[in-house]
């Protein structure tokens, strides 16, 4: 399917305009949408790390909202989970513009933007996150594909000052203001402590050579997710390492998760 892609401004902070890029498959709809957070340790990347990821999505009749964010030293935990938030309530609030409906809209992170994905779909009312102006319209997601996600920060953050792995450990810093901001912002150990929470389906896409994460963070959550009454989806690929979809988007394996996100995309939109 033809789309187009063109940048827009979801929101302006002190001045500064935030972008994102729309990518809007050509045709009558309504197409389910999604909001796409990029990965870079909290403190990097922008809204073309996962381009990849949304041509496939935008080509198969599906909107892709890939948005910028402030991050450190500009903005750290939890105004950057502000902007994650009315990213999906921008996009809820114009789907009509772009052939969608707001009933349509999920959620997709890679890395450190499944982190920030899985913690907006859990936490769509937190008035911390909710705190942008945008009237009308909530951020709770209709579904949410979490590929390589930080799951538990906490746990990361430990385990990589612990073998002395000083980049993971200056990006944890800089973008969280104690550990226990760590701990009070982990998803896996929101759903161990029984808050209360939002649970739409989830996807999570996994490599075991994943030397970015601890070896069961996709698997502890997934298991937490389901002990908590939520439905997951885990897909493990072997011997693929973190961010392979975006590194070798032409490998069988890259090639065989995306077709997994596009049928539980439209399988989640009906």
């Amino acid at each position: 399917m033809d789309f187009r892609a063109d940048d827009v401004e979801y929101q302006r902070q002190d001045g500064q305009p935030l972008l994102a890029r729309l990518y809007q498959p050509i045709g009558p709809g309504p197409f389910p949408a999604v909001l796409e957070v990029h990965g870079g340790a909290w403190t990097g990347g922008d809204r073309f790390n996962n381009v990849a990821i949304a041509e496939a999505l935008a080509a198969d009749g599906v909107v892709v909202l890939s948005i910028d964010f402030r991050m450190p030293p500009v903005a750290r935990y939890p105004d950057t989970i502000a902007d994650v938030n009315l990213g999906i309530r921008w996009l809820k609030a114009n789907a009509a513009k772009f052939n969608s409906r707001a009933d349509l809209v999920g959620g997709l992170g890679t890395s450190s933007g499944g982190h920030m994905i899985l913690l907006s779909a859990l936490r769509p009312a937190d008035p911390r996150y909710a705190k942008l102006p945008l009237p009308g319209v909530d951020a709770s997601l209709r579904f949410v594909v979490a590929c390589w996600p930080v799951a538990d920060p906490l746990q990361r953050y430990r385990v990589k000052k612990e073998a002395g792995q000083e980049r993971f450990v200056i990006s944890h810093e800089k973008f969280w203001p104690t550990e226990a901001d760590m701990e009070e912002g982990s998803p896996t150990l929101i759903l161990r402590r029984g808050e209360t929470v939002s649970k739409p389906p989830v996807l999570i896409m996994q490599g075991t050579a994943d030397d970015n994460l601890t070896p069961d963070m996709a698997r502890d959550f997934a298991a937490a997710y389901t002990q908590a009454g939520g439905t997951v989806t885990l897909e493990i690929f072997p011997e693929q390492p973190h961010a392979f979809i975006p590194s070798a988007p032409t490998s069988p394996s890259s090639t065989r998760a995306l077709e997994m996100i596009k049928a539980f995309v439209h399988k989640q939109a009906g």
